[in-house]
């Protein structure tokens, strides 16, 4: 495999785990074209939307290389995007050479989520009883809050994990952690059903979905911008779907 094959493998493969794992694109377009040009190769474009990336170069004394990348999962670990963001530097510093940066891209797209699942469905439930109590809730809903919003983040992992489908999980999850703050309250644990579906829905809320595509737009990358808003639009639509049926249910 010649130097232009190395170098594109580890420019994609920086790029495919930055736009995973919830790094803006206009972060991963400067990224890419700086470790490509550090490789002193010549008209270096990148272009990158919210599935897919392409990139190409030119070869003294050859023709330009084009290649592309799709992305099918979207998650969100910035730990991995600011892993990614330092090899880079290393590698535009010449401190580390194609081989070098390519183990250490694979060792970062294969680690393992860093924090275990029972700790994220902990802290998810800590934050919507905080978030039940910001909106106006009482302290007798911050246990009610705690229980939903954990069921809410174990059924959107479970759900996402064997349906594949995001959207159909996000509605579950607001449909069940809508249903079970309705449950709580008739049964005397909570007094204020809205505030605690509130906090039920906070581990659901697209955040960094939403930032990013300000973040595109404001940069100018209107293509990246719109898809990564509507996104966060469905994944919204999903939410709002999922306790208007539980409302209409059970209320």
């Amino acid at each position: 495999m010649g130097k232009a094959d190395q170098v594109m493998d580890i420019c994609l493969l920086a790029g495919e785990i930055m736009l995973t794992y919830g790094a803006e694109t206009y972060r991963v377009e400067e990224t890419l074209e700086r470790m490509a040009k550090a490789s002193s190769f010549k008209n270096v474009h990148c272009f990158a939307t919210t599935t897919g990336i392409f990139l190409s170069f030119e070869e003294e004394g050859k023709e330009d290389l084009m290649q592309m990348v799709r992305i099918d999962d979207r998650l969100q670990d910035l730990n991995k995007v600011t892993e990614v963001n330092q090899v880079s530097r290393e590698y535009v510093n010449h401190e580390l050479d194609t081989e070098e940066a390519h183990e250490k891209l694979k060792a970062i797209a294969e680690s393992p989520v860093p924090y275990p699942l029972w700790l994220i469905h902990l802290s998810a439930g800590i934050a919507g009883s905080g978030f039940a109590l910001l909106f106006g809730g009482a302290w007798p809903d911050l246990f009610p809050a705690f229980l939903a919003a954990v069921l809410t983040s174990v059924t959107v992992v479970e759900f996402e994990r064997y349906l594949k489908v995001r959207f159909a999980a996000e509605f579950a999850a607001a449909f069940l952690g809508g249903s079970l703050a309705i449950a709580l309250v008739f049964f005397g644990i909570g007094d204020n059903v809205n505030q605690i579906i509130i906090g039920s829905l906070m581990p659901l809320v697209p955040g960094v979905p939403l930032t990013n595509a300000v973040r595109d737009l404001m940069s100018g990358d209107l293509v990246a911008g719109v898809s990564r808003g509507a996104e966060a639009l469905l994944t919204a639509l999903s939410i709002a779907s999922g306790v208007a049926f539980a409302i209409s249910l059970f209320l």
